[in-house]
C-alpha cells in the first residue's frame, strides 16, 4: 500500500513518463512474479449469449420499437421456439423483408381504396408516432389499404389515443372524416384450409361481406404440419367480438366460427407497405400473440441477419422475437466468443496495440460472466447498460485475434469471477469503488493511469476575451500573436480569417451554438491555454444557475430550494474524485457519488474542479472585504476619468498581484474543469493503450488495474 501511494503521489505531481514507467515496472514485476496460472476446476464458462436489443431500463425489459424488420442475403428460416427446441415453419421469401409486431390493441386510423391517400395518412400519423402500419386487405370486392397506429396495453389506453387522433383535423380530412376505430387481439377463427390460396379466397369472401379477415399460419404436427386458418375480425372486447360473429355468421363460406385461442402459437399474415410506400412492392408482416409465442429466425451458418431498426446492422447467430411486459422483445442469440469479437471492436479502436485489445477482451468476457442472466430474458443488452455491441460491423481482424488469443480467460479474485468494470479514461488515476458507488471493493482500488495518450496530436485552444467583453475558446491555428500585452500583462492575439467561431468550450460541438462569430483582424485578449477537450482533460459549461437547477431536478433526493448561488466541492476520494458537494451551503443529497455526473449537467467524470465565476471577494474603500454572491449589492467601478459608475456588464475581469487575470461574472455561473471519461473504476481503456504502447502485455495491464487478481482459463 505504501508503494502504491508513493507512485500515486509521484504521478499526481506529473513527473516524467519515464519515472512513472519505472515505478510501474517495479509494481508489475511484483504481481507478475506470482502470476503463474493456478488450476481452477470450475472456472465459469458461457457457450451461448442472449443479447437484448432496444432495452431502455436496467434490469427490466421494455422496448422502444413497435415492430422489427429482418432480412438476410441467404434467406430466413422462420419458426417457433418451444421448450423442446425450435420448430422451423417455413422459409421466407428472400426478396421480401420479414417484419414482426405484436397482435395487440391498435387503432384503425382509416381505410381507403386510394393507395396515395393511404400513404398521406401514414405520413401524417408518422409525424407523431413510430407505431404505424400501412397494410392491405381484400374487402367488398376490392383491395383496401388500412392505416393502423399504436401498440397499446389495454382497450382503455387505445380508446384514449383514438379520441386524440379524432381531434386531428388534417388527419380527419385525409380519412374523409372516418372516425378512428379500435382493433384488438380478440378474433374468431375459421378453417383449416387446404392451402394459403384457399385461405386467401375465404378471406376475400369475408371481406365481401364487410368483415375483416386475415390469413393465419399455425402448426399442428398431428394434422400434418403447417396449416392455414382465418382470423375473422379484430375486436377489443367481448361485446365487439360477439357483434362480429353475428355479422360473419351470414357468410356461408366461413363455416363454423370459434374464438381463437391466443395460447396456441400463430403468425397472422399481412402485406405491408409501411417501409416501401410503393404500390408494387410490399414486405411480409407477421403479427403474433406475445404472451405465448417466441418467433425464431435463423439463416445459413456463414450468413448474417440484418435488423433494419437497429441502424441496419448485421448480426451473427439467430434472433428470437417475443413479448415481455406486453412489449416487443428482441433477442440476438449467438456464440459467446463471437459476441466478444464485436464488443472489443465497439469498445476500443481496432487499430490499438493487440495487448490493449486482449485486455479489453478478457475484461469484457469477465464482466458478462460475473453478471449472469441480468435482464430477465437476456444476459446483457447491446448498449451502455452492459457494454457496447454493434454486430459484425464492429468486428475487425485484430479484435477477432484478441478474443481468440484469450479464449475462455476470465479474471478471478480469491477464486471468484470479479465484476470487471472499465471505462474510457481514468483521467490520470483510476477510481476507488468507494468514490463512485460508496462501497469499497478490494480489487477495485485507485492507481495512477497513463491516460494522457488521448491528447496526442490534439489542438491547443486559447480562452480569450472578445472586444464586447464575452469569453470563449478559439483554436490555436485561427489566431496569431501580435507581440502586444494589456496593462495587466495578458497577451493580445489577432484572428486569422473570416467567420471564425468562438466556442464555449475547447471543442467543436455541432449541436451547441457558438459564443460568437468574428472576422479577420479582430483582436482578442488571452486568458489561458487548454488542450482540446478529450477523454483525459475537458471543460464543460458555463452553466447558469437556472440550467444547473434544471439538471439537478429528479437526480437529487432532496430538492434544492431557491436559486443556486454557490457550488462547492466538499469531499474527495483517493483519486481526487468528488464525493461530496455543497450547494448554497447545504450538502447535495444524492444516491451515490457517480450521480454528480448527471446532476451537474452530464459531466464526463467526477474528477473535476468547480469554477464559480460569480464568486468574488472584493476589498472596499473602507478596507472591508465583501463576497459575492452572498452580498448581491451593486458593484461600483472607478474609471480612468476618476468617475464612479455602477457595473452593468455581465463579465468581470480581475487581476491579482501576480498579473494573473480571472474571468468572473456578475451573476452566478459555473464551469467544470475535469479529467477522465466515465466512472473511472477498474480498467481504463486509454490507460490500457498507454501501457500496451510501453510494452506491457495484457495480463500485466489487467493485474495493474484489478488488484491481487488471477487470470484463469476454462
Amino acid at each position: 500500500m505504501q508503494r502504491r501511494n508513493a507512485v500515486y503521489s509521484l504521478f499526481r505531481r506529473t513527473i516524467s513518463m519515464r519515472r512513472f514507467s519505472a515505478a510501474l515496472a517495479v509494481m508489475l514485476v511484483i504481481v507478475t512474479a506470482a502470476s503463474v496460472w493456478p488450476s481452477y476446476g470450475a472456472v465459469p464458462k458461457l457457450d451461448q449469449i442472449r443479447v437484448a436489443i432496444f432495452l431502455n431500463l436496467p434490469g427490466k425489459y421494455t422496448t422502444t420499437v413497435p415492430s422489427v424488420t429482418f432480412s438476410s442475403k441467404e434467406g430466413l428460416a422462420i419458426g417457433i421456439r418451444q421448450p423442446a427446441g425450435v420448430d422451423v415453419w417455413f422459409q421466407a421469401d428472400a426478396a421480401k423483408k420479414s417484419r414482426f409486431a405484436l397482435d395487440d390493441y391498435k387503432i384503425l386510423i382509416g381505410e381507403t381504396a386510394d393507395f396515395n391517400r393511404a400513404v398521406s395518412m401514414l405520413k401524417r400519423v408518422q409525424s407523431a408516432s413510430n407505431a404505424v402500419w400501412l397494410t392491405s386487405i381484400n374487402k367488398s370486392g376490392q383491395t383496401m389499404y388500412q392505416v393502423k397506429e399504436g401498440t397499446y396495453l389495454s382497450e382503455a389506453e387505445a380508446k384514449t389515443a383514438s379520441e386524440r387522433w379524432s381531434r386531428d383535423a388534417a388527419l380527419m380530412n385525409l380519412t374523409s372524416q372516418q372516425k378512428p376505430t379500435l382493433f384488438g387481439p380478440l378474433h374468431l377463427e375459421s378453417g383449416p384450409y387446404g392451402s394459403i390460396a384457399a385461405a386467401k379466397t375465404a378471406a376475400a369472401a369475408a371481406g365481401g361481406g364487410g368483415v375483416d379477415a386475415f390469413v393465419v399460419m399455425k402448426k399442428d404436427s398431428a394434422a400434418g404440419g403447417l396449416q392455414y386458418f382465418l382470423h375473422v375480425g379484430a375486436a377489443a372486447n367481448k361485446a365487439a367480438l360477439d357483434a362480429i360473429k353475428t355479422k360473419a355468421s351470414n357468410i356461408a363460406s366461413l363455416g363454423a366460427l370459434v374464438e381463437a385461442d391466443p395460447s396456441v402459437p400463430y403468425l397472422q399474415l399481412h402485406d405491408d407497405y409501411t417501409l416501401t410506400q410503393n404500390l408494387n412492392a410490399s414486405d411480409a408482416l407477421y403479427m403474433f400473440a406475445g404472451s405465448s409465442t417466441k418467433v425464431w429466425l435463423s439463416t445459413a451458418d456463414s450468413a448474417r441477419i440484418t435488423l433494419a431498426e437497429r441502424y441496419n446492422r448485421s448480426y451473427r447467430g439467430q434472433f428470437e422475437v417475443s413479448g415481455l411486459n406486453n412489449r416487443l422483445a428482441v433477442i440476438n442469440e449467438l456464440p459467446f466468443e463471437q459476441y466478444l469479437y464485436s464488443v472489443v471492436g465497439a469498445e476500443m479502436p481496432a487499430s490499438w496495440h493487440l495487448d490493449a485489445l486482449k485486455a479489453q477482451a478478457v475484461a469484457a468476457r469477465t464482466y458478462v460472466v460475473s453478471k449472469g442472466f441480468g435482464f430477465q430474458i437476456a444476459h446483457v443488452v447491446d448498449g451502455v447498460l452492459s457494454q457496447a455491441y454493434g454486430g459484425v460491423g464492429a468486428e475487425k481482424p485484430s479484435t477477432i485475434e484478441a478474443v481468440d488469443a484469450t479464449a475462455g480467460e476470465v479474471i478471478l479474485y480469491q477464486g471468484k469471477v470479479i465484476e470487471a468494470l472499465y471505462s474510457s479514461s481514468a483521467g490520470g488515476a483510476s477510481a476507488d469503488a468507494s468514490e463512485i458507488w460508496g462501497n469499497s471493493i478490494p480489487y477495485l482500488l485507485s492507481v495512477p493511469s497513463p491516460d494522457q495518450v488521448s491528447e496526442n496530436g490534439l489542438y491547443q485552444w486559447y480562452r480569450v476575451v472578445l472586444p464586447d467583453g464575452r469569453t470563449g475558446y478559439i483554436r490555436e491555428d485561427l489566431v496569431v500573436g501580435t507581440g502586444e500585452r494589456t496593462a495587466a500583462g495578458s497577451p493580445v492575439m489577432r484572428v486569422k480569417g473570416n467567420g471564425v467561431l468562438v466556442r464555449p468550450i475547447p471543442l467543436i460541438q455541432s449541436g451547441v451554438d457558438p459564443v460568437a462569430q468574428i472576422n479577420d483582424g479582430t483582436r482578442v485578449v488571452v486568458l489561458e491555454k487548454a488542450v482540446q477537450s478529450n477523454p483525459m482533460s475537458w471543460v464543460r459549461g458555463p452553466f447558469s444557475a437556472q440550467a444547473l437547477l434544471a439538471s439537478m431536478k429528479d437526480r437529487v433526493r432532496t430538492p434544492i430550494s431557491g436559486a443556486i448561488r454557490t457550488v462547492e466541492v466538499s469531499g474527495q476520494g483517493p483519486s481526487g474524485r468528488v464525493t461530496a458537494i455543497h450547494v448554497n451551503g447545504q450538502r447535495l443529497d444524492i444516491r451515490y457519488p457517480d450521480t454528480f455526473r448527471s446532476a451537474l449537467g452530464e459531466l464526463p467524470s467526477t474528477r473535476f474542479q468547480v469554477d464559480e465565476t460569480g464568486r468574488i471577494a472584493m476589498l472596499g474603500a473602507d478596507r472591508q472585504t465583501t463576497e459575492r454572491p452572498a452580498d448581491s449589492s451593486t458593484i461600483y467601478t472607478v474609471g480612468a476619468d476618476g468617475q464612479t459608475r455602477p457595473l452593468v456588464q455581465d463579465n468581470i475581469y480581475i487581476a491579482d498581484g501576480s498579473g494573473n487575470v480571472r474571468a468572473a461574472t456578475k451573476d452566478p455561473q459555473f464551469r467544470f474543469i475535469g479529467q477522465g471519461n466515465g466512472h473511472g473504476v477498474g480498467l481504463s481503456q486509454w490507460g490500457a493503450k498507454g501501457l500496451a504502447d510501453q510494452g506491457y502485455d495484457y495480463q500485466e495491464i489487467l493485474k495493474y488495474y484489478y488488484k491481487n487478481v488471477t487470470i484463469a482459463k476454462e
